[in-house]
Formats: structure tokens, sequence, C-alpha cells
């Protein structure tokens, strides 16, 4: 039994501006590290490029100084990385050697398997952290889905130092 108290999940954009990306990075880790003192130590993530490998490499920093935390991987098929640019392919490739567990919700690409993981995540999840700026698409489904089964929500968009 999953106990969503000690488990976050991500969600947010694939397209993150350049300028924005060292900030995320910090806020990630310190809120990965205020979550790790409230005794959360599962991290679920989706694989996609963009905001969920931001969150993914932080949380594989975390674990390097907090040993148990796990990296769940929470994929929405086999092959999602087919069209991706190769750079993304080769980070990828490397977080999921590092992750701790990898599901696939499903087997292959099919229209509803992003919203399948989108709620699996959700689903065994307490909190939700989220790189959101608008409320259309993927990420503003699950932030409201979230929201909508009582996780708290931490959304780093426009959050600096």
């Amino acid at each position: 039994m999953i106990d969503r108290k000690r488990t976050a999940c991500f969600t947010g954009h694939r397209k993150i501006p350049a300028y924005d990306i060292q900030n995320i990075e910090k806020q990630l880790d310190k809120i990965i590290e205020k979550l790790y003192q409230k005794g959360v130590i599962f991290y679920g993530a989706g694989g996609s490029y963009g905001f969920d490998m931001l969150a993914e490499m932080a949380v594989i920093r975390a674990r390097n100084r907090h040993k148990e935390i796990k990296l769940i991987l929470v994929l929405p098929c086999k092959n999602q990385e087919k069209y991706w640019t190769e750079d993304n392919k080769t980070t990828f490739a490397e977080i999921k050697n590092q992750a701790d567990k990898i599901v696939y919700t499903s087997e292959i690409y099919s229209k509803d398997c992003m919203h399948k993981r989108n709620r699996h995540l959700v689903n065994f999840s307490g909190y939700c952290v989220a790189y959101l700026n608008k409320n259309s698409g993927g990420t503003a489904y699950t932030v409201n889905y979230a929201r909508q089964n009582g996780l708290e929500i931490v959304n780093l968009c426009g959050i600096s130092d």
C-alpha cells in the first residue's frame, strides 16, 4: 500500500524558457528538501523532456544526500521518446538508468496514455509540484485533477529567490 503522505509527483511544461532553468533547478532542490523534512521519500515523475527531466535530476541530486529517497518514473508508453531530439533521448536514458522503479501505464502510445500517466501520478501522491504558466493543456489538467483529489500543490512558476 502506497502512503500518499510520503509521495510527491511532478507535472510541468515541456518547453521551459532558457532564462528560467537555473531558477527552477534551485526551487526544485528547495522544495524537495522541504518535502523530505515532512517525510516525503517517494517522488513520481512522468519522464518527459522539459520540467519532468529537471525534476527527475533534482530528485537524483537529493538522493545523493538522502539515500532513502526513491525516484519513480511513471511513463505513458514504452516508446515515448521516439521523436525526441538526440540530446533529450540521451538525458532520458541516463535518468532511466538511475530510477528506482519504472511503471508504464500503457504498452504503446494511444490518445489517452498521457492522461493515464498523469492520473496515475496524482492518484498515488499527497503532493504535486508543478511548473504551470497557462490554464490549458496536460499540465493544467493534471494540476486541476490534483486539486480535485486534495493534493497539496506547489507551483514553481513565478517563484524566485
